[in-house]
């Protein structure tokens, strides 16, 4: 059998990093970065005041409380802002420009709020509550390195500095096939012997919160020659193919049966959930077979798919975040096989969630870790350490 590590490193193969293109900077969430990008104006990009208060000279408020006159007033977005007069304040609101002049800013809650004239009962300190121009970041500055992975604080930053589009790599186009006849779409009704079919909505959803453009193609029974037509069909504007069922030893194994000799090669993984595995070319399009029991197929695209979702991506970091983790309560381990078990994890304790089946996938769903336990460990107590994939 291979390892994991050892079939990672086989499929990791099958897809490079993904095209670069040009994206709404709106629409690039989680893609990554194709080159450094650097800032084409300052932030903030003016002095600006950083509180709703007055505008001042710090010379003339050094003796409070004062009243001094109101000589303007400065809205957020004004353009057309004179000079601060010796003498005088200027009413000023976040994000307006400071006047030339102005050196510091009264809040106006250490004020009486006047509007054309104002008592002032603080000094500021030098500069305060002042942005000034470029402390954020400078002209030419690189504000985000390419391989930078854009979120939420990345977009914003993106923005702030004017830019409508950012370079980045393609999302990966990932296509699910479903295959099994006594699989049944959701929502329709069950004859004995079948079952709804919820692999490829997992897979796909998984694909998707992974980085990847996915999409699932419902059903294809199990004739070897109906899957070739689904699967020439489904290669169409595909960068990864996914298939879950039909790779084990059975009678009817068409996914197994429709690709041996055609560019696919199955191998068993030394692990569990998920031996039975499957990687190669469906003509010049990549694909990855999967085992069909629920759980072998989520840890199999947690082990495996994810890896690659992330690394055409251009992601640097491929794996899920470990942590380590006391145990709440004793386990057993199949020796020489790394074992996946599901967990809750907190506060550096996990608890095991069910039994280590494959078909067990309510106790998948209240899980948000995986438990990993290495191949030559049968048995582990209460408070042992181990290492843990956190889901979230």
């Amino acid at each position: 059998m291979k390892t994991v590590e050892e079939h990672l490193a086989d499929v990791l193969d099958l897809l490079p990093v993904g095209p670069a293109i040009d994206v709404p900077v709106a629409d690039a969430g989680g893609l990554v970065l194709v080159a450094d990008l650097r800032s084409r104006l300052a932030l903030p990009p003016f002095d600006n005041s950083a509180m709703d208060g007055y505008a001042v000279r710090r010379d003339d408020v050094l003796d409070v409380p004062v009243t001094l006159p109101v000589a303007d007033d400065i809205p957020a977005g004004r353009t057309d802002v004179g000079e601060l007069k010796p003498g005088t304040v200027h009413r000023i609101m976040t994000g307006a420009p400071m006047p030339a002049g102005a050196d510091a800013v009264v809040p106006v809650e250490r004020t009486d709020g006047g509007t054309d004239v104002v008592r002032i009962d603080a000094t500021p300190g030098p500069h305060q509550h002042v942005r000034w121009t470029g402390e954020d970041i400078a002209t030419g500055t690189v504000a985000l390195s390419a391989g930078t992975e854009l979120r939420a604080p990345q977009l914003g930053l993106a923005a702030a500095i004017g830019e409508a589009t950012l370079r980045v790599h393609r999302r990966p186009r990932v296509t699910v096939l479903a295959t099994g006849s006594e699989l049944v779409e959701p929502g329709q009704p069950l004859e004995p012997g079948q079952i709804y079919e919820s692999n490829s909505v997992m897979l796909v959803a998984a694909a998707r919160a992974a980085g990847a453009q996915a999409r699932l193609v419902r059903f294809v029974t199990d004739d070897v020659e109906a899957f070739r037509v689904a699967i020439e069909a489904a290669s169409v504007d595909t960068d990864l193919l996914l298939t879950s069922g039909g790779v084990s030893a059975g009678a009817y194994e068409v996914v197994k049966d429709a690709f041996t000799g055609q560019g696919v090669t199955f191998v068993k993984v030394g692990m569990q959930p998920g031996m039975p595995q499957g990687f190669g070319y469906a003509g010049e399009v990549p694909v990855i077979t999967l085992p069909g029991n629920p759980v072998s197929a989520f840890v199999s695209f947690e082990a495996f798919v994810r890896p690659v979702i992330r690394k055409a991506l251009g992601q640097a970091e491929l794996l899920r975040p470990v942590s380590r983790a006391r145990l709440a309560g004793p386990l057993r381990s199949p020796e020489g096989k790394l074992q996946f078990q599901r967990g809750r994890y907190a506060d550096g304790l996990v608890e095991l969630v069910g039994g280590p089946p494959s078909h067990l996938l309510a106790h998948l769903a209240m899980a948000d870790c995986l438990v990993v336990i290495p191949e030559d460990v049968t048995s582990l107590g209460a408070g042992d350490e181990v290492d843990v994939w956190e889901l979230r």
